[in-house]
C-alpha cells in the first residue's frame, strides 16, 4: 500500500502508513525494509539528508546479522549512493556506489543486469565529475553485459549507447559519438512513442554532433 501511494505521489499518507508499519514491526528484517522504503520516499520529494538518514538506518540493522558483503545489503549501498548522486556529492556516490558493485560482482553471474545497472551508475558518477576514460571503462561494461543479456530493443541498451555517444561527444570524438547516438535512437524510435521527449534529446544531441 506504501509503495503505492509513492507511486501516485501522495507522500504524506505513505510516511504515515509506513511510520505505522515500523511501530508495529516485530522482527529487524521488516524494520531494515522499511527504513529503506522511507529512505526512498524522501529521496522522491528530494529530502537528501533524510533519504540518507533513513537509509542509513536500514543499513546499520542490516548489518548487525549480515557479513559485509551480503547481497541484501548492495540495494542499500545502491540507494545510498544514488541520493549522493542527485546532490552532486560524487566522491560519496563513487564510494557506496562501489561497495555495491563489490557485492555484486561476489554475488551475481557476470552477465546479470543488475552488474550492468552498478557498472552503469559509476560511469555516471566519473562522467559527472567529467573523467570522461574511466566513465567509458564503466559505461563499456555495462554495456557488454547489456547486449548480451538483454533483447535487442530494451530501452535499457539506448540508454549504454546514448551514454557512450555523449562521452565521445565530450571527449571531441565526433564520428564514434554519432555511431552510438544512431544506435540509441534506432532503439527508441523502436521501443518508445513518437512524441517521447527522449526521442527529441537524442534527435538534438545528433544535430549537435553533426555541426562539429
Amino acid at each position: 500500500m506504501g509503495k503505492l501511494m509513492l507511486k501516485v505521489g501522495h507522500f504524506d499518507q505513505a510516511e504515515e502508513l509506513y511510520q505505522e508499519l515500523l511501530n508495529n514491526a516485530s522482527t529487524n528484517s521488516e524494520r531494515a525494509h522499511i527504513y529503506h522504503q522511507l529512505g526512498m520516499l524522501k529521496d522522491q520529494q528530494g529530502k537528501y539528508p533524510e533519504a540518507v538518514k533513513f537509509y542509513e538506518k536500514s543499513l546499520e540493522i542490516k548489518r548487525k546479522t549480515l557479513p559485509e558483503d551480503h547481497a541484501s545489503l548492495a540495494p542499500t549501498y545502491c540507494a545510498i549512493g544514488l541520493v549522493y548522486n542527485n546532490m552532486g556529492e560524487y566522491a560519496k556516490a563513487l564510494e557506496f556506489y562501489e561497495k555495491a558493485n563489490k557485492i555484486y560482482e561476489l554475488s551475481l553471474p557476470p552477465n546479470h543486469p543488475d552488474l550492468a545497472t552498478s557498472y552503469n551508475n559509476i560511469g555516471g558518477v566519473y562522467d559527472s565529475m567529467g573523467e570522461y576514460s574511466k566513465a567509458l571503462d564503466y559505461y563499456e561494461k555495462s554495456l557488454k553485459i547489456r547486449e548480451i543479456s538483454l533483447p535487442p530493443t530494451h530501452p535499457d541498451l539506448a540508454t549504454s549507447y546514448n551514454n557512450i555517444g555523449e562521452v565521445y561527444r565530450n571527449m571531441g570524438e565526433y564520428s564514434k559519438a554519432l555511431s552510438y547516438l544512431e544506435k540509441s535512437l534506432s532503439i527508441k524510435q523502436k521501443s518508445l512513442p513518437s512524441t517521447h521527449p527522449s526521442i527529441k534529446n537524442v534527435m538534438n544531441s545528433i544535430a549537435a554532433v553533426k555541426k562539429k
